[in-house]
């Protein structure tokens, strides 16, 4: 079953649940309601009945001694009477004398009973007490006695419930069909969702639109959104990579396998069989740095225990990039220089791996280098609780075709290797909780900046 049809079927149940139990609790409650405030007139009208006969004596009805027998269904009319009860005498009534008669028989039949204040059968009896009212040397209590019948405030509860059960009614399925609006605004957004999610399964990352919704349910669509974006960055990545690595390792191995057959063949022979063979070995170590490249790669990116960070003052790793460097710049007539920190000594520290980020660090100098005519330029600086390493050139810059593009696999300049480094180097600064960034720089060359968090040490 679908999820609006469960919805819609659970709120249901639940208002017919709630409309029930309301029901059942409100009849009975209405009827006590009722008979209470009728039992409140008929005291508040036997007052006044006799405030009437105090101040304006009347001709009282003498009716016979009671007998104690009892009528079998209490007296078949309504009744408007005043009786005293201890006297045995009628002050008003607006019946017959016969049925007068029969009523003061239902009233012994109350007292003797011993319920003179509760319901007996169709009637509801209520009774005023007063003392000497009629004869003021008389010690004993007079009970005045009035009834109505219940036949009236049942037929006034049953036709105040049957609107009431008629409101709550209206009232449900008002609610259920709002409820039915509510769900479907919410569910459908979901059902849209979810068809996002099977284009995600399915791996069409780029069919994947944005369901419009508000709340929770549109802050998951928009990260859906977002995760099919990188899932699809990912997955060109990916063919972008195979595509590359299999062309890295397809051109050293066919340099190999020709001068191979070559020389076995005897194409190649004398100078030139030398020659070949040496080729096999340089081809045969640049397949192997390769190789080695996209093994530590794939491990800098996958596995977690092969990082130890502790904190390490920037300038031990500035003067171990340096002292590394500077044999290979000088045969190329490059030179590094050093900004210059206030106080060496309070250098900042940051909390990483020092011999994988210094790996990283040689890996962008040595970029450089490839580029640089002259100069290459280290700064350091301290910002808002981080550290800047920027690494400089004044070479020609990046290519802005490639610059987006800079850290991604066997991505390289004019003059690059293997396409690895950079992405090496991406790996580590990110393991070790940094940032890198690269830029052209305004007065030309290139910028490479790697941004760490200083550490408590510092």
């Amino acid at each position: 079953m679908r999820l609006i049809y469960r919805l819609n079927l659970s709120f249901g149940i639940l208002l017919f649940a709630v409309l029930a139990i309301t029901a059942v609790l409100l009849y009975p409650l209405l009827s006590n309601t009722l008979i209470e405030g009728q039992r409140k007139e008929m005291r508040v009208a036997g007052r006044l009945y006799l405030n009437e006969l105090q101040a304006v004596p009347g001709q009282t009805l003498e009716i016979a001694k009671l007998q104690n027998g009892s009528p079998s269904n209490g007296p078949t009319e309504p009744m408007e009477a005043i009786w005293a009860q201890s006297l045995n005498q009628l002050f008003y009534s607006q019946l017959t004398a016969a049925k007068t008669v029969e009523w003061a028989n239902f009233f012994a039949f109350q007292k003797v009973n011993g319920v003179p204040q509760q319901t007996n059968g169709a009637y509801i009896i209520e009774s005023i007490s007063s003392r000497g009212f009629i004869d003021p040397n008389n010690p004993y209590s007079t009970t005045f006695m009035m009834t109505t019948p219940l036949s009236t405030i049942k037929s006034m509860q049953w036709a105040l419930f049957s609107r009431m059960l008629l409101i709550l009614s209206a009232g449900g399925a008002l609610a259920f069909l709002l409820s039915m609006f509510i769900t479907r605004k919410l569910v459908t957004p979901l059902t849209d969702l979810r068809k996002e999610l099977k284009k995600v399964e399915t791996r069409r990352f780029s069919e994947v639109e944005l369901v419009k919704s508000s709340g929770e349910v549109g802050e998951v669509a928009q990260s859906v959104y977002q995760l099919a974006g990188e899932l699809e960055k990912y997955h060109r990545a990916q063919k972008q990579f195979f595509q590359n690595a299999s062309h890295e390792l397809k051109t050293p191995l066919m340099s190999i396998q020709g001068y191979a057959e070559g020389i076995r063949d005897g194409i190649f022979t004398g100078e030139h069989a030398d020659k070949g063979l040496e080729t096999i070995a340089e081809e045969c170590e640049r397949l192997k740095k390769i190789v080695t490249e996209m093994i530590l790669l794939a491990k800098l990116e996958s596995e977690e225990g092969i990082f130890e960070n502790f904190d390490i003052p920037v300038q031990n790793l500035i003067t171990k990039t340096v002292e590394r460097m500077n044999p290979l710049l000088l045969d190329k007539g490059i030179h590094i220089e050093v900004s210059s920190m206030p106080d060496w000594g309070k250098q900042p520290h940051i909390k990483v791996d020092p011999e994988k980020l210094l790996q990283a660090l040689l890996n962008i100098v040595g970029n450089a280098s490839r580029y640089a005519k002259e100069t290459i330029r280290i700064n350091v600086s301290e910002n808002d609780n981080r550290v800047a390493i920027e690494i400089c050139d004044d070479g020609e810059g990046i290519s802005e075709a490639i610059l987006p593009r800079l850290f991604q696999r066997f991505v390289k300049g004019q003059d690059g290797q293997t396409g690895l480094g950079l992405a090496i180097s991406r790996a580590i600064v990110e393991r070790c909780h940094g940032q890198i960034s690269a830029h052209n720089r305004t007065n030309g060359g290139a910028a490479f900046v790697l941004s760490f968090p200083t550490s408590q040490a510092s």
